[in-house]
């Protein structure tokens, strides 16, 4: 449309000046007098090439991408989810929203994603489209659920559930995170601590011991070629043991990490962190949340059910949890139930397996899946709790143990010089 700049007479007779926009001069016309005035000059605005060639220039330019490396952090992703979904539900156009939030962002990967997002809406592609491209940012569960809120034409409420559920889901991390930082912290000072004592102090008493000639308990013998080796200072020794000890974290990880490479391996490892002691129910309490909620999450957002499996599948971090859900995904591709392959895996807990069998009755499988996740949440909140309380005593006593086992050992031979000397008056 262009812009007539016009002339007129109001009601009143006095004269008038402005613009329109209009498709022709009669249209224009037309609409000068649908607001009351009289006519007298209709003209067409004419625009510079120069202000046209530099909009132009101004529309080509596009912010440059710098380099990025890794993945989008799991909290930046959902901050941006929970904004994205505010301004959708305010009814911003998508594509300014997403121009909005690119704005925001520092330099960073994050940034260089939502350019690419920009480029793609901008040029016709849909959301779902257009977040799949980026894997890096967008996993395949955020992609299906952006695709089924599109599809429903609902994509403000399928973003406020996504990012609801991703805030639930950082929440009960960010809880286990926080439990194993105290245990942590202390296992590290201690062991620095009994490192110190291994090569600054125990070869002192060594000395003393030798100079007297007194014979050592085994207890202490024991002690001391410990020390020996932990400094370093055995004949032929090269390099001290307390390398081995620094370096012997990263080696199990890192052998651990191999181990996860290969199918047998991560079922090993799954099975048997399932059944430990105390850290065995902790982690089956967190997986039965997280699969019910991202299953819940998706079938609520209008996800098919056996795509939703196959995702909740592939996201659930525990490979005898996959196996089940395999199963379950099976059973109803062939017509069966949700509840009874989920029951024969033994899995989850008998009120789980009920639960989903009400909700597989009802037709509320959705609902029944979210109140589950939200159940087990509390349950992890305890169970939290409780490692905590068990933890600190348990550590207290252990580290306790070692101390006194250290002192007993030195003193022994003390014990020994005082009555050897005794005897000798």
């Amino acid at each position: 449309m262009a812009t007539f700049a016009y002339e007129a007479l109001n009601a009143a007779g006095k004269p008038q000046k402005g613009t329109i926009e209009a498709s022709t001069s009669d249209d224009a016309i037309q609409r000068i007098k649908a607001q009351g005035f009289f006519p007298t000059s209709v003209r067409e605005q004419k625009v510079k090439k120069s202000v046209i060639a530099e909009d132009t220039s101004k529309a080509k330019k596009k912010p440059k991408k710098g380099l990025s490396f890794g993945k989008v952090k799991a909290k930046q992703l959902t901050l941006f989810t929970r904004q994205l979904s505010t301004l959708q539900d305010a009814g911003l156009p998508l594509l300014r929203s997403l121009q909005i939030l690119e704005g925001q962002q520092k330099p960073g990967l994050m940034k260089n994603v939502l350019l690419g997002v920009c480029e793609d809406v901008e040029g016709g592609s849909s959301l779902s489209d257009a977040f799949t491209k980026h894997p890096r940012c967008f996993d395949r569960l955020y992609c299906k659920m952006v695709n089924a809120g599109e599809i429903g034409g609902v994509l403000d409420i399928i973003l406020q559930r996504l990012a609801n559920f991703m805030e639930k889901s950082q929440s009960l991390k960010r809880k286990i995170k926080g439990a194993m930082i105290y245990p942590i912290v202390v296992v590290i000072i201690a062991a620095l601590i009994l490192t110190f004592i291994m090569i600054f102090i125990i070869p002192k008493f060594q000395e003393i011991f030798s100079d007297f000639g007194v014979a050592l308990p085994t207890l202490t013998v024991f002690l001391i070629n410990t020390s020996s080796w932990v400094a370093g200072i055995n004949p032929g020794q090269k390099i001290g043991g307390w390398v081995f000890l620094l370096i012997a974290p990263f080696i199990i990880f890192t052998f651990l990490k191999l181990i996860r490479k290969s199918g047998p391996g991560r079922a090993a490892t799954d099975w048997v962190l399932l059944k430990t002691p105390i850290f065995g129910p902790l982690v089956k309490k967190s997986t039965i949340a997280r699969f019910t909620r991202t299953l819940g999450t998706l079938i609520s957002a209008g996800v098919p059910i056996l795509e939703a499996l196959l995702i909740t599948r592939d996201t659930s971090g525990n490979y005898v949890f996959e196996k089940a859900l395999n199963k379950v995904h099976d059973s109803i591709r062939e017509g069966e139930s949700f509840a009874d392959p989920l029951r024969e895996s033994k899995t989850c807990d008998a009120i789980v397996v009920n639960m989903i069998d009400v909700g597989e009755e009802t037709g509320e499988m959705d609902t029944m899946l979210l109140k589950i996740a939200d159940n087990y949440d509390e349950e992890v909140d305890v169970a939290v709790g409780s490692l905590l309380k068990l933890i600190e005593p348990l550590m207290v006593v252990v580290l306790g143990g070692i101390v006194g086992t250290i002192v007993v050992a030195m003193f022994l031979p003390l014990v020994a010089m005082i009555n050897s000397l005794q005897s000798s008056k």
